[in-house]
């Protein structure tokens, strides 16, 4: 009972971690590439979040795009909670073409970036405010779209409540609230839990995963501020995922 416990810790806050090398990104060392018979390019840098972490993030551009300001719109691709900015890749395929660059980051906890545990938004929102908020002082970008998958869809819905300029979000296979996954995932596993015990152990676990990432998973809830935001949104869930079920993307 306790292995299976720590199991169901860790699927919250240490999944497996996606580590490469940044070889394997999209225009590997010399940072150049082809989509199609388009020459695009790859620039990584590094930022830190207001926790001194360092966020890995590459930035992806097509070459000799020209626009009336010189500057492009930009996608910020966020990733699910055992992905890392390699997953930007979909994205990068099908954006550089229209002229949209994108913007993919290692949430602290993911990837090469710093920190040991996932939060599955609770932390990873402020992650995206330091990409948003580098991407908007630097120059070169005309607007900012978000999307997300998973972990990453929820740390964007979360992310929308506190910017209404971004343009609009692509989201694919969110939940609703952190704490009703939770209980869903505590009865597939069939743990021997009478029902009406299922309240404290959602509070037990909630205790587990403070202790271990600093994180409270009762705030992470889109469903409670996706309500304050205008901003448009496409949702889109997967039939056979089997963490997150399709009934999360359908509440509201």
């Amino acid at each position: 009972m306790a292995g299976i416990w720590d199991q169901l810790v860790d699927a919250i806050c240490r999944p497996p971690r996606d580590v490469y090398n940044p070889a394997e990104l999209l225009g590997g060392n010399s940072h150049a590439f082809m989509v199609g018979n388009m020459e695009a390019s790859r620039i990584d840098y590094e930022l830190k979040n207001n926790a001194g972490q360092q966020i890995m993030v590459s930035h992806y551009l097509p070459m000799n795009a020209h626009t009336r300001d010189d500057k492009l719109p930009v996608v910020v691709y966020c990733h699910c909670n055992s992905g890392s900015r390699r997953d930007a890749e979909e994205a990068v395929w099908h954006l550089l073409p229209c002229g949209v660059g994108v913007v993919a980051l290692d949430f602290t906890g993911s990837g090469l970036s710093d920190g040991k545990w996932v939060t599955l938004g609770a932390r990873e929102v402020d992650d995206q405010a330091v990409v948003v908020h580098h991407l908007r002082t630097q120059g070169g970008v005309s607007s900012i779209a978000l999307w997300g998958r998973s972990m990453g869809a929820v740390t964007a819905l979360l992310y929308s409540a506190r910017d209404p300029d971004i343009a609009g979000m692509v989201l694919d296979s969110p939940f609703s609230r952190l704490t009703d996954l939770m209980l869903e995932i505590v009865v597939s596993q069939r743990l021997p839990i009478p029902k009406v015990m299922l309240k404290l152990a959602l509070k037990l676990m909630r205790a587990s995963v403070k202790r271990k990432a600093g994180a409270d998973i009762s705030t992470v809830a889109p469903l409670d501020v996706v309500g304050c935001s205008l901003i448009p949104a496409m949702f889109g869930h997967g039939r056979e995922d089997s963490f997150i079920g399709m009934h999360h993307s359908g509440v509201g």
